[in-house]
């Protein structure tokens, strides 16, 4: 950040937007007993200095789709150009290069089974200088998606949090269907979640009550929800590290609630492949890192082992942004 470090009112901003993405500007700085000039000061030196975003994002499992971590081993004069190549795709939700630079880990959400296969299958394995690719289905989310790692701070009391949380939504039974007017909504959604009624309505022809209901049952259903983008190390973290654990399968589940506790913790899921759980977490300092790993995953029952990557660049984190 270039000005200061986030102080309370503004972690508690960041925890109000995690909590509701679109929540009023008004509705937040009377439960936090400020002005709504003071809210939307803030919220705007936030963009600048800490590119803070608020996204519309879908929870595809309720659509019946399978999220993929993919990781890539490439030579390093293309790592960049493969990173930035995946950041583009509409299909990614994130990108990252990883240690020693020579692979590229992204996180798919591929919309059929022919897009996926064509994806891991066909162009990723025929990309030039790729040496090789590993995909690893998410099965099973600890935490991460809805629950977003700014929920963990704790910078709203108990009240502030439940004034300023939504009603939690009740997911329908099977998968949930789209029509092409929820899909504009979306779009515009996944580009800027606090978009107004006004360029909804431009850019889905529908009239302002139909998208103020179509906004609340895509909510209402768990399938939309909203999360805070902005860059870590305004915060004090400057270690972004992604943990590929290898779990006993009967204290996988045991593990997957311990992990999602854990305030390092900001995504952690159970996947296929050699290791069983994928973990991403954040830090201080590499020293944090080492504690973390020697003194919480190591008192965990029935970890076998660890393989420990540090994110050296975020190219995608949920929208792409050209850095």
């Amino acid at each position: 950040m270039n000005s200061r470090a986030p102080d309370v009112l503004d972690l508690k901003l960041l925890q109000a937007l995690q909590l509701d993405g679109r929540a009023p500007f008004s509705r937040i700085a009377q439960v936090l007993g400020v002005s709504d000039q003071t809210v939307a000061r803030r919220l705007r030196r936030l963009h600048d200095t800490a590119r803070l975003r608020v996204l519309g994002l879908t929870d595809d499992g309720r659509l019946g789709r399978s999220t993929w971590i993919v990781r890539l081993c490439c030579t390093p004069d293309v790592a960049d150009r493969l990173a930035g190549a995946l950041a583009r795709r509409s299909d990614t939700a994130y990108v990252g290069l990883i240690s020693g630079g020579t692979e590229v880990m992204c996180a798919m959400k591929p919309r059929s089974r022919q897009e996926r296969d064509e994806l891991l299958l066909d162009r990723l394995q025929r990309t030039p200088r790729v040496t090789s690719v590993s995909a690893h289905c998410v099965l099973h989310l600890f935490y991460g998606g809805p629950l977003g790692w700014l929920t963990k701070i704790n910078a709203l009391t108990p009240a502030e949090e439940a004034a300023l949380r939504p009603p939690e939504p009740a997911p329908a039974a099977g998968p949930v269907s789209l029509d092409a007017d929820d899909e504009r909504l979306l779009d515009v959604l996944r580009r800027d979640g606090r978009a107004s009624l006004t360029e909804l309505q431009a850019a889905t022809g529908l009239s302002e009550p139909v998208v103020k209901r179509r906004l609340a049952d895509l909510r209402a259903t768990g399938l939309l929800y909203f999360d805070v983008q902005h860059d870590h190390e305004p915060l004090g973290l400057e270690v972004d590290a992604m943990l590929w654990l290898t779990v006993a399968p009967a204290a996988l589940a045991d593990v997957g609630r311990a992990l999602a506790a854990h305030p390092e913790v900001r995504f952690a899921a159970a996947i296929t492949g050699p290791a069983n759980i994928a973990v991403s977490t954040l830090h201080a300092a590499v020293g944090d890192l080492y504690t973390y790993l020697s003194e919480r995953i190591g008192a965990l029952h029935g970890v076998q082992s660890v393989e420990t990557t540090l994110t050296l660049r975020q190219v995608k984190q949920l929208t792409y942004l050209d850095r």
